[in-house]
């Protein structure tokens, strides 16, 4: 029995890391049941026997490259009580992140369509998270404009154009994102 419960276990995870390499590489729109099936060695029939719908495939895709990875991590962030302080902080982990897990992220933000409703949801929810911890530290953390441009500063396209688009490094993508928020906050001139 336990024999059986291994090759099931074993079974699911060549499943689980064939959806991961295809999101990673052809990303989550161009990967179908059959390319994993082929890429885990095994048939269709045997990926629909671990996972009920392609829903719960990209669930567990998704943990089980997010398990690999070096999350951010905003309680960091909040031991810094000086507003710019802690946007340097937080842009600097979440930079990290994405340059990290650039090729994933990439197929995944762009794939945004084909994503389940439940994972898009999800990431625009962590996306307002880090937002809101980054604006409490801030004097006015409702102004309008400060949000957006907050909001802009945590998002992934933004350090794609500045970092891979355009060059700069990451620390330089955190100072211009952190300057550009202490103009708008009226910290800096």
């Amino acid at each position: 029995m336990n024999k059986r419960a291994e090759q099931v276990d074993t079974t699911r995870q060549r499943i689980v890391d064939a959806a991961v390499a295809l999101h990673g590489s052809v990303g989550p729109a161009r990967t179908t049941i059959a390319g994993i099936a082929e890429q885990a060695q095994v048939t269709r029939l045997t990926v629909y026997r671990h996972f009920a719908d392609e829903e719960a495939l990209f669930s567990a895709c998704s943990s089980h490259w997010l398990s690999q990875q070096q999350l951010p991590d905003p309680s960091a962030w909040c031991e810094h009580p000086d507003p710019l302080q802690r946007l340097h902080a937080g842009l600097t982990d979440l930079y990290r992140f994405y340059r990290d897990g650039e090729p994933m992220l990439r197929n995944i933000y762009g794939d945004w369509a084909a994503l389940p409703e439940k994972h898009r949801t999800g990431l625009r929810e962590r996306d307002t998270f880090f937002r809101d911890r980054l604006l409490e530290a801030f004097p006015e953390p409702g102004s309008a404009r400060l949000r957006a441009v907050v909001a802009h500063a945590v998002s992934f396209w933004t350090w794609r154009s500045l970092c891979h688009e355009n060059g700069l490094a990451n620390e330089d993508a955190v100072h211009a994102m952190t300057d550009l928020a202490g103009v708008t906050a009226g910290l800096r001139r």
